[in-house]
């Protein structure tokens, strides 16, 4: 494929929507665990939940040579900024908006996400990922998200998911007020909040529900990284990474 230009990130100001941190430094980050850990293929049709101005687009632009890339998120200004700046070179990447209600993210969203149909056909994916989105998804849609991820999904595809998984190790260290995430409002017996006023902010799941979960979605459970997010002394990244196959 001939090289036009090269990528660069996103203004400040669409950057800063997908999460704290070096915008270039995540996306090459986890480049590197979709490739190692989950086994990611230059050849494979990928989607990219909340894909937002690119971050991890960018980095996977020189990877997917002789794949597929398809990114849906709910921000418009970050969908349009990647057709104009990434899709004119990478004809491969192709991006949409989705307008779903998201009370932090997508205020004026018309699609309740509990409702929302991947617009794509069953069994298209070879690898599916989620980086810091069920984190902001509360269970009905978290519920229902993971059973459109099963639909889309080939059979032996891979889905690379990160959470914030309530535990009794992290729930330990929340409760000693050593975690940068103060879960202390309760949504539901699985689910904890930062932000009792806007939940959506930042959500924590108990493990054994979301477990239960991809077993109910016929995924099965191939690895879990647990993350720093709770000041654990080890981990792999900042979030929980599931990386579930089906």
């Amino acid at each position: 494929m001939e090289i036009e230009k090269e990528l660069t990130a996103p203004p400040i100001d669409l950057s800063n929507k997908v999460g704290n941190g070096d915008f270039n430094t995540i996306g090459q980050e986890f480049k590197h665990y979709f490739i190692e850990l989950g086994r990611l293929q230059p050849s494979a049709t990928v989607l990219d939940v909340g894909c937002g101005a690119g971050r991890m687009a960018i980095p996977l632009s020189d990877y997917l040579t002789l794949g597929r890339y398809f990114g849906i998120d709910i921000i418009e200004p970050s969908i349009e900024w990647c057709h104009t700046n990434i899709t004119p070179t990478y004809n491969n990447f192709v991006f949409q908006h989705s307008n779903i209600f998201n009370r932090f993210y997508n205020p004026n969203g018309t699609i309740l996400a509990k409702d929302y149909v991947f617009p794509f056909e069953d069994e298209s994916f070879d690898f599916i990922f989620l980086t810091s989105v069920f984190t902001h998804m509360l269970p009905e849609d978290l519920e229902h998200y993971l059973s459109e991820i099963s639909r889309v999904l080939k059979k032996g595809g891979v889905c690379f998911i990160t959470y914030f998984l309530l535990n009794n190790e992290s729930v330990e260290l929340i409760n000693q007020n050593a975690s940068t995430q103060p879960y202390q409002f309760k949504v539901n017996d699985v689910c904890y909040s930062t932000d009792a006023q806007a939940p959506e902010a930042s959500l924590s799941y108990d493990e054994n529900y979301i477990r239960n979960l991809y077993q109910r979605n016929a995924l099965n459970i191939r690895a879990t990284y647990h993350g720093n997010w709770c000041n654990r002394p080890w981990f792999l990244s900042y979030q929980d990474i599931i990386i579930g196959q089906k």
